[in-house]
């Protein structure tokens, strides 16, 4: 009798997706993840940037300082702030103290 009174409510069994019940919906996961590089190709890919990195940061390394260029003539003002100039007069300085030391 408590079954009559308080039935059980019904399963709705309608799809989720009801625009796309098709077959190719189902199986884009597997899809995408055939498709997906191995692991082997994504540490490969993640290697050439890192040595991609690695040579422009070497190349930086080298390039010449504004104040090299101001004096070869390639700048003609220097591009730093008055607190990046102050900065690195400031560890010139201490350089030469600890130096001379």
């Amino acid at each position: 009798m408590a079954d009559q009174a308080n039935p059980q409510p019904a399963v709705d069994e309608t799809p989720i997706s009801p625009t796309l019940p098709n077959k190719e919906r189902r199986n884009s996961l597997e899809q995408h993840l055939r498709q997906r590089p191995d692991r082997s190709e994504l540490v490969e890919s993640i290697l050439a940037k890192h040595m991609r990195a690695d040579s422009l940061n070497d190349k930086i390394s080298h390039r010449p300082s504004p104040e090299q260029l101001l004096k070869t003539g390639v700048l003609h003002e220097d591009p730093r702030s008055p607190e990046e100039r102050y900065e690195e007069a400031i560890e010139d300085e201490y350089a030469k103290r600890e130096g001379g030391a």
